[in-house]
């Protein structure tokens, strides 16, 4: 299986098809996207930022790179790369909405040069996230894949070419993603279940939100396939692995004084890890 960067990119500004021409991309309207040297593309224009720098911070990206290198979540990685193996064609192309440091994308790619899929089949990968220091993390380590800076809201990518696109702990923007993936195409969404990091949470909280109830409607333009829970126990004997997990996740901002000093002190714990993993496919 040969891994490809995608190549239906639209121009965040008007829509039009983007073409490669050397280090940019460039539309039929004039304009214009240099490639960085790192291999990514930033394709957010200013006026569809909401802050200076939007999305996860360096040290954010810097902790969840670290955590998910140690394996840590290493079972959800091989549960999506099944899930996405068993539904794209021969020469499918996916995007990661939200891809972060570029984990499961990679994993993805693993798993599927391991299958050999299609043989010597190609599958075009486009990594996309708000934030630039994810996108620049994920770009160094594997140029094999495209990897561009851009918005749910707003996906820099042509109707309908897209075969599976995979929202990770992300922000999903249905109509976008119903926009972008071909029809039968495959929307893999993996979200937090209601145990999950249930111990940490319940040392830097106060107390827990109740849990509200799953939307067992599927959005406009879907149908939901499956659903699958995936739970397991981690145990983090490593203070550094802890303050890791904290500080990748929403829950450092959200938790008090006490709490995340609660959570300093912790030389060693054991978190539950529990998802759900929720198949749509796009209605023809």
């Amino acid at each position: 299986m040969n891994i490809v960067p995608f190549q239906s990119l639209a121009c965040p500004l008007d829509g039009a098809s983007l073409q490669r021409s050397g280090a940019a991309w460039r539309c039929s309207s004039g304009h214009s996207f240099d490639i960085a040297r790192e291999g990514h593309t930033h394709l957010l224009p200013v006026q569809n930022k909401r802050s200076r720098d939007p999305g996860d911070s360096k040290e954010m990206v810097a902790a969840r790179r670290r955590f998910l290198k140690a394996g840590c979540y290493q079972p959800i990685a091989a549960a999506v790369a099944r899930t996405v193996l068993q539904h794209l064609p021969t020469g499918g192309a996916c995007l990661d909405a939200g891809c972060g440091e570029g984990y499961y994308l990679r994993q993805l790619a693993d798993a599927a040069a391991a299958a050999a899929v299609a043989g010597e089949g190609r599958l075009a990968l486009l990594g996309l996230d708000i934030s630039k220091w994810a996108v620049l993390a994920a770009a160094k380590p594997f140029r094999d894949a495209g990897w561009v800076v851009g918005s749910n809201a707003n996906l820099p990518v042509l109707a309908a070419t897209l075969d599976c696109v995979l929202c990770m702990f992300g922000f999903p923007v249905y109509a976008e993603f119903a926009r972008v993936l071909k029809p039968g195409g495959l929307l893999l969404q993996v979200d937090a279940g209601p145990d999950h990091l249930r111990e940490l949470r319940e040392i830097i909280y106060p107390a827990l939100k109740p849990e509200r109830a799953a939307d067992e409607a599927p959005p406009a333009g879907f149908e939901r396939v499956s659903t699958e829970s995936l739970r397991f126990a981690l145990p983090l004997a490593d203070p550094a692995q802890i303050a890791d997990l904290l500080v990748m996740t929403p829950h450092l901002y959200r938790a008090t004084a006490e709490g995340r000093a609660r959570a300093a002190a912790l030389t060693a714990l054991d978190v539950t890890v529990d998802v759900r993993l929720v198949s749509l496919v796009r209605r023809h």
